[in-house]
């Protein structure tokens, strides 16, 4: 039994450095937390909860919510960040989950919804005027460089890491390799459906932590009509 026990553990050691060797993600955690909320802090897109769960007290953000203390809320599509920092409130989190705030009270930019029905939108016009399938073909002759892509908003995620993810599409390229689809970050709010030009810049293997890696996405995009 001794022999069985030591032979176990070692593989389990062996196995965690190749993990980390290989830079293998953190096994992810529930998707949801429920608890108890001790303190509120509202900032720009955020409401930042400490809650007491019942294997602790943590410290959770979700997108802007009307929350009281004494509140006993859910947060869904949790995902555990480590170190993070919140410059609104000039403090970092060793450990801090975001996620949606279910229930009634949850905002409805915090919605994941999906739009699947057929697109062709025109490309827009200008020098940095780009198609989604240029932008996701060409990755390194893009890298940090300002683009402007039109198209229709499929998906939208809101109040996540301080930031809305919207995905694009405008009917160039493929569902086959994933180049029919751009995920943009954004301050501003789209509904699913709309039809808007995103102006941002491109950046390539990006890693938000969590999961949250992208070979190519555009950041920090205004939108226009």
């Amino acid at each position: 039994m001794k022999i069985l026990l030591t032979l176990c553990l070692a593989l389990a050691g062996l196995f965690n450095v190749c993990a980390w060797a290989a830079g293998a993600p953190a096994a992810p955690s529930a998707t949801t937390v429920t608890g108890e909320v001790l303190e509120v802090k509202d900032v720009d897109s955020y409401t930042y909860l400490r809650l007491k769960t019942a294997d602790g007290e943590t410290w959770t953000a979700v997108g802007t919510a009307p929350v009281k203390k004494g509140a006993k809320v859910t947060i869904e599509n949790a995902s555990v960040m480590k170190n993070f920092e919140s410059k609104s409130l000039k403090k970092t989190f060793p450990t801090i989950v975001f996620g949606n705030l279910a229930g009634a009270g949850a905002p409805a930019a915090a919605a994941k919804v999906v739009d699947s029905s057929p697109i062709k939108v025109p490309k827009a016009t200008g020098a940095n005027a780009r198609t989604v399938a240029e932008v996701m073909t060409k990755p390194a002759a893009l890298k940090d460089k300002p683009v402007q892509v039109r198209g229709k908003v499929v998906k939208f995620n809101g109040g996540i890491m301080g930031k809305n993810w919207i995905h694009l599409r405008d009917g160039t390229g493929s569902a086959a390799d994933g180049t029919d689809d751009i995920l943009v970050t954004t301050a501003a709010v789209a509904k699913l459906g709309d039809v808007v030009t995103v102006s941002g810049v491109v950046h390539t293997d990006k890693d938000f932590g969590s999961g949250y890696s992208y070979k190519v996405l555009i950041e920090d995009a205004t939108l226009q009509p």
